[in-house]
């Protein structure tokens, strides 16, 4: 019931339903690494001059250091992720032949890529199973009764245990959106909420408010 009213409110494909930005799993992997500690919304305005100045592999791999974090500075961690992009563009350029991988034991050993940046990849560049779990889909999942693990690989294992290997990467976006919109960290907005009448934590308000502690 959860995942079909979800699709309902947030209908579309992985792909579809992505925010960031991108023409080629390439670009997805890279806007992946810079969304990272920063918003969508901020990647998006940074990849087009970055992918027009670096449109491959090859090209991103050979960039010099200084001219990529002039472009992604207001990404935030511009220098870390300038040597994860550089690192990850020599390895697909020298180890895959310029083509982004898709299996996950090839993704995970790219610089800069761990599971939730090879689950994103693998499902909306490439349309194979893949759930990436962020803060948005763990609090959701725990919030739902989905898993009650705090690691993200857990949380994965358990929410995909629960729904087919197709719907994964909708899913992961789905709760994400909803996370945003609805289900915020602090403050959910139960009474806006299509989950509330089937969601475990629908009274989250309420103990949140109880749980405040009181000025002095």
């Amino acid at each position: 019931m959860v995942v079909a009213r979800l699709a309902q409110e947030y209908p579309g494909t992985a792909t579809e339903l992505c925010a960031l930005r991108h023409d080629s799993p390439f670009q997805l992997l890279v806007a992946t690494i810079l969304s990272a500690q920063s918003t969508d919304e901020r990647v998006n305005m940074v990849t087009p001059a970055l992918f027009a100045a670096f449109a491959t592999p090859e090209a991103l791999a050979a960039a010099p250091p200084e001219k990529v974090e002039r472009l992604i500075h207001s990404t935030g961690f511009f220098r870390a992720k300038t040597k994860s992009l550089l690192g990850m563009a020599t390895a697909v350029s020298e180890r895959y032949g310029g083509e982004v991988p898709t299996a996950m034991a090839d993704l995970t050993t790219l610089p800069g890529v761990g599971r939730k940046t090879a689950n994103v990849v693998r499902s909306v560049a490439f349309g194979l199973p893949g759930l990436p779990v962020d803060t948005h889909v763990g609090r959701l999942a725990r919030r739902l009764e989905l898993s009650a693990e705090t690691d993200p690989v857990k949380v994965e294992a358990d929410v995909c245990a629960l729904v087919p290997a197709r719907e994964w990467g909708a899913l992961s976006l789905r709760l994400i959106l909803h996370g945003r919109r609805v289900c915020l960290a602090r403050r959910p907005r139960c009474e806006e909420c299509l989950l509330a009448d089937v969601c475990p934590s629908a009274n989250l308000p309420t103990v949140l408010a109880r749980e405040k502690p009181r000025r002095p």
